[in-house]
């Protein structure tokens, strides 16, 4: 039996945790905080209940493995897990809006090309087609196995097989995700709708790689859910099946240093001085601080996931408390679309002027009574990706970018003005204060191609001993993503190096 020291109570830390303990480990989660879940938290007044971080779930298979592998119980037994249909509903910036049903290809094509107009559902579905090939192709070396040692063979090959594309007389193939809307899809709905699936998560679609189109895939094809209370009930479930297994987790604890001893992670120091001697330590947290927990670089010159120019992007979030309950017929999720994304993403690259750019805005309103004091009342989220750079302690800044997202929040919600009782906001320093993420910044999912600024550093370091989890490591950001993450850790740790992922 080994000990092993958790930095960090994120979804990924308490996955590797519980992983760990079922293998025999004694385990010890220290967070700085006051709770568990990393970003996935509630903010609740007046009997209003809201997420602030994460509201849907992606590829749930993952959590019930982790659930099956941890014990009897499975995952649907300790929380009520409801597919989102529609998944969601588009409003363009030319006022045409659109219901994707959830998890049908037929459905979605019906849909658009009622919309929108013959043949922009069949492009739309021949597109999904594609990126199916390109999620065969990158799912298992991307999310189930850990980070390969020469890792360029997924940074310099695309595995999205693009449309050849004559122009003038050279034939051209899309190597970003725009090139894909230009070439392939030939709508600007049909652009906004894919691109948003890149501004969600802070990329710039304009420089994502075609492989980026694995993301609305991933929506399409596993559905789009939510659980019943709220995404931190999820949290709830992971944390409570810890504790079963026997994890410690001590809070308001804040490491310090990662204490090495003959060349390899032997133990964390605590704020207050105290010392906790282990076998391995597993950190959740940013890479910036892991650096300053071991004085040390963890990774060689030239390793992945360094883009130099990238802006870590961030959220601003509303939480609106409404007068009057949800209307018959109401729609989970709404997204919202600017008229010029690419403006969206200069702002957000290059934070600066006096006035923002719309941006894209999601609007979430669950069907879930559990959210509001009663039926009369209704909680609802409407957030956009901004720029951790941006002056966020400046309250004209923070003003500016609520007034945009209530603009927007008005074509998802009917009578929005008289309806909203009182709003919160959530800026990018509540993030920070939560993760510890340096201005608040969120990660994005690893994607193949783009010659590795799109990957995340490995879950084994240069320290041994010392494994990453979480979003800041392999295989990236997201919910699902954080899972497969402590998978990984784990199934190196019990397994050792030669460790290839779950069969």
């Amino acid at each position: 039996m080994a000990r092993i020291a958790v930095i960090g109570a994120g979804m990924g830390a308490m996955a590797a945790a519980a992983r760990l303990a079922v293998a025999g480990h004694r385990v010890v989660v220290y967070e700085r905080t006051e709770t568990y879940g990393g970003a996935v938290r509630r903010f609740e007044r007046d009997g209003f209940r809201f997420d602030t971080g994460p509201g849907l779930l992606t590829l749930p298979a993952v959590y019930r493995d982790l659930f099956v592998k941890t014990g009897k119980e499975p995952l649907e037994d300790c929380v009520d897990l409801v597919q989102v249909d529609p998944s969601s509903r588009h409003v363009f910036a030319d006022g045409t809006e659109v219901a994707l049903p959830n998890a049908s290809r037929a459905g979605v094509v019906a849909a658009l090309d009622e919309a929108l107009g013959a043949g922009a559902g069949e492009r739309w579905g021949d597109f999904l087609v594609r990126a199916r090939e390109a999620w065969d192709r990158t799912r298992r070396p991307l999310l189930e196995e850990p980070l390969w040692p020469n890792w360029q063979v997924l940074a310099e090959k695309e595995p999205y097989p693009a449309v050849p594309h004559k122009r003038l007389l050279r034939t051209r193939r899309a190597r970003t995700l725009t090139e894909i809307a230009f070439w392939e899809l030939r709508d600007d709905r049909l652009e906004a709708l894919l691109v948003s699936h890149a501004l969600a998560y802070g990329l710039s679609p304009w420089t994502a790689p075609a492989s980026a189109a694995v993301l609305p895939y991933m929506e399409h094809a596993f559905g789009t859910w939510y659980v019943r209370g709220g995404m931190r009930e999820l949290a709830r479930a992971v944390y409570e099946r810890c504790r079963k297994r026997r994890v410690e987790f001590v809070f308001g604890a804040e490491v310090t240093r990662i204490v090495e001893k003959d060349g390899r992670a032997a133990g964390v120091q605590l704020a207050d001085g105290r010392v906790a001697e282990t076998d391995h330590v597993v950190a959740d947290v940013h890479p910036a601080r892991l650096r300053a927990l071991t004085d040390r670089s963890l990774d060689g010159e030239g390793d992945v996931g360094s883009d130099p120019g990238a802006v870590p992007p961030s959220r601003f979030t509303l939480l609106l408390a409404l007068r009057g309950g949800r209307e018959p017929g109401a729609v989970h999720r709404t997204v919202v679309h600017p008229a010029a994304p690419e403006s969206e993403w200069d702002f957000l690259a290059s934070p600066g002027g006096d006035v923002p750019p719309p941006p894209t805005v999601t609007v979430l309103r669950p069907d879930d009574r559990t959210l509001a004091p009663d039926s009369e009342h209704e909680s609802v989220v409407a957030s956009a990706v901004v720029s951790s750079e941006a002056p966020w302690e400046d309250e004209g800044t923070v003003r500016r970018y609520t007034d945009l997202l209530l603009e927007a929040a008005e074509k998802a919600i009917p009578g929005l003005p008289e309806r909203l009782l009182w709003h919160e906001v959530r800026a990018p320093g509540h993030i920070e204060d939560e993760t510890g993420a340096p201005s608040g910044a969120v990660p994005a999912p690893a994607l193949a191609a783009g010659k590795g600024r799109f990957l995340h550093p490995a879950n084994t370091t240069r320290l041994p001993g010392l494994h990453r989890v979480g979003g800041w490591s392999h295989p990236g950001g997201g919910l699902p993503h954080a899972g497969m993450s402590g998978a990984l850790v784990a199934g190196l740790i019990v397994e050792g190096p030669d460790f290839r992922g779950s069969q």
